[in-house]
């Protein structure tokens, strides 16, 4: 190892120590081992451009170990990603652009928001699958628009998550070459040693996934990991590159649990900085010279070389470079009035008008990709042109197998890449295994549709397991996330053009099993955009309004109707998003629910806390709170309260109560 890499990464290791010791919180210990792997990344590695910071074909890196951000930050300041000595000094402060765990909507440079174990690998798979599809879609002979690596650095906890585990298996299903994961082997986990907790055999469970293993005997021979990096690109199959190292390295805590979650002392950071010489937090001119040859000015001659084979491209196939552009720059226009037709006949699932939606899109936007944990034939949510394969890399299906919580996370990961609109779809009740990379799609602002049908206690004969009572109430409480539960075809096809549509925000349409009438019309529908509308009106006075999503608002209207017949005059709310009428003026939710009315009912087969505030202190919730049971759909509901004979003396009940 030559002097000045020597230097350079000591630099990284003393400014991530000074981060988490200024800040007394962080972990010190990966930042201590690991910064020879990160070191070797950046400067002899990866194709990366710090002044475009965004470009579509760089390498990619996932800090899957997002406790380490420390050491991310130390090496972005380096390579004049604009965080400042400041910014390191502000880490893990509030609103500062060093948060505990790296962030993409806070920091130039992060890939991927990291640090619940287990999602930064799967995350990176997602990345692997689009360059692979993009990669066979757009390049010509020797134009090459997309032709890139997805690298992570992960720790022994990453390993042991069973997401991991899920993703790993799929990406050597795939052949996925281009992923190449460096593996932080220190044998130290945060409350014990790696060998309390685990006896597994590394490389032949992850050879028998059908990934390379190659391993690093020392975590600070910079030769031998860019060795085993340029050895792992030559492979038909992603490498997990084991590279031992000493956590903590250098102090008084090193190979010790006591390295990995506590900054260290005062004293001991000094001690270290004045091994490498120095005031805290200085940077030597030469190794700031020595990353702006090998990072900065590297990446900017990389870069414009791609430029120019960009121009080529363009000038050579001017069709195929206009909608790389748009599936790039999310731009690609659909129009949603002439998609697909229905009619007031059309009395399906909504499951099936949402996959006839799904299949009419796919014909249009040439990057809609996706699929199902297994279940593709029942959600009816499934990608054109064949699966995606190692033998088929413009396949848009993806069979995730039976792998719900790695089927999320990679979905992340393929809309982080940017090109493609992603999807995924499974059973409602199986939200509960993708919530983890659900709330980080949430958190990293980014716009992956989740198709989730069989929506109620209407799933019918397989009982509780399968049907879902708490799970849109759970997913109605992330920040950010838009749940949108269609009453019909016409409903379903605007909720799936609010979802295309989407720039930033996650969106789940939920969907069901059993057959829906149609009930608004294609005018109507266009109101779902405000997340609630008036879809039946009360005749001359409202005396009550009814609240309903979904399969529950036919049942709405039919109660509205028998209470007519017996003198209540009663108008219907389909509420299809919550999330979006939140975002109303206060005039428009008055002219949907008005103040002034005492008797307000909200219908739904769930938990449905969420409807509570609409229902002032005289309204009353008509919900479900226990779990559900095995019979026939329509036999499950009644017996449940969803008929019309106990809605309506339910609301006549409320109004009882009301007139005392």
């Amino acid at each position: 190892m030559s002097n000045i890499d020597l230097k350079a990464i000591d630099t990284l290791r003393v400014l991530s120590i000074e981060q988490s010791t200024k800040a007394k919180s962080g972990h010190p210990g990966i930042a201590l081992g690991a910064a020879p792997i990160i070191h070797t990344l950046y400067t002899k590695v990866m194709n990366i451009n710090p002044a475009a910071p965004d470009w579509i074909n760089r390498d990619r890196f996932i800090l899957a170990a997002g406790h380490g951000s420390s050491l991310l930050y130390s090496v972005l300041h380096l390579s004049n990603y604009g965080l400042t000595i400041a910014d390191l000094k502000d880490f893990r402060q509030y609103n500062s652009k060093t948060p505990g765990h790296p962030e993409i909507v806070l920091t130039k440079g992060v890939d991927a928001t990291s640090g619940p174990l287990g999602q930064g690998i799967p995350a990176a798979v997602g990345m692997a699958i689009a360059e692979e599809f993009l990669r066979n879609k757009f390049n010509k002979d020797s134009l090459e628009l997309i032709n890139h690596y997805t690298y992570v650095l992960c720790g022994d906890g990453d390993l042991q998550e069973g997401v991991t585990a899920e993703a790993m298996s799929l990406a050597g299903h795939l052949g996925l070459s281009k992923l190449i994961v460096l593996y932080d082997s220190n044998d130290i986990q945060l409350d014990t040693e790696v060998s309390e907790t685990n006896s597994e055999n590394v490389k032949a469970k992850y050879e028998a996934m059908n990934w390379n293993h190659i391993l690093v005997k020392d975590g600070e021979d910079i030769v031998a990991i860019e060795a085993a990096i340029n050895k792992a690109k030559s492979s038909t199959k992603p490498t997990l590159i084991e590279v031992k190292t000493i956590i903590g390295r250098g102090t008084t805590v090193a190979n010790t649990p006591k390295a990995h979650g506590s900054p260290l002392s005062s004293e001991e950071a000094l001690s270290l900085r004045n091994l490498l010489g120095g005031e805290p937090f200085e940077v030597s001119s030469e190794v700031k010279e020595y990353y702006k040859q090998n990072v900065v000015l590297k990446g900017e001659k990389t870069y414009s070389t791609w430029v120019d084979v960009k121009n080529n491209y363009t000038y050579m196939f001017p069709h195929e470079a206009e909608e790389f552009k748009k599936v790039v720059d999310n731009d690609f226009h659909i129009d949603f009035e002439n998609l697909v037709e229905f009619d007031n006949k059309y009395n399906k699932a909504t499951r099936v008008s949402g996959g006839a939606i799904l299949d009419a899109l796919s014909k249009l936007h040439p990057t809609i990709m996706g699929g199902s944990a297994d279940l593709a034939s029942s959600t009816k949510a499934k990608g054109a042109d064949g699966n995606f394969s190692s033998k088929n890399r413009l396949g848009r299906n993806i069979n995730f197998g039976v792998r719900e919580h790695a089927m999320a996370a990679i979905s992340n990961g393929i809309a982080l890449h940017k090109g493609i609109k992603v999807f995924c779809s499974g059973f409602f009740v199986f939200s509960d295994y993708m919530k983890p990379a659900m709330r980080l799609a949430s958190i990293m602002e980014l716009p992956v549709t989740y198709i989730f049908t069989h929506d109620s206690v209407a799933v019918g004969e397989d009982g509780a397991t399968h049907q879902p009572i708490e799970q849109l109430s759970m997913l109605r409480s992330m920040p950010h996330f838009n749940v949108i539960r269609p009453a019909d075809a016409f409903e379903a096809l605007y909720a799936w053009k609010n979802a295309y549509n989407s720039k930033d925000t996650p969106t789940a349409l939920i969907l069901t099993r059993q057959d829906v009438p149609v009930i608004s019309t294609k005018e109507d529908a266009k109101y779902l955009e405000k997340g609630a509308y008036v879809i039946r009106k009360e005749d001359k006075k409202v005396e009550g309004v009814i609240l309903a999503s979904g399969s529950e608002v036919s049942l709405a209207i039919e109660v509205s109707k028998e209470l007519k017949r017996k003198g209540h005059d009663i108008r219907v709310v389909s509420m299809p998003s919550i999330y979006l009428y939140e975002k109303q003026s206060k005039e428009y939710k008055e002219s949907v629910i008005p103040t002034n009315v005492k008797n307000i009912m909200a219908i739904e087969a769930s938990e449905a806390v969420h409807y509570y505030k609409y229902l002032g202190s005289t309204g009353k919730l008509y919900n479900i709170n226990k779990y559900g049971a095995s019979a026939p759909g329509d036999i499950v509901m009644s017996n449940y309260g969803f008929n019309l004979q106990d809605i309506v003396s339910s609301y006549l009940e409320m109004v009882k109560d009301n007139r005392k």
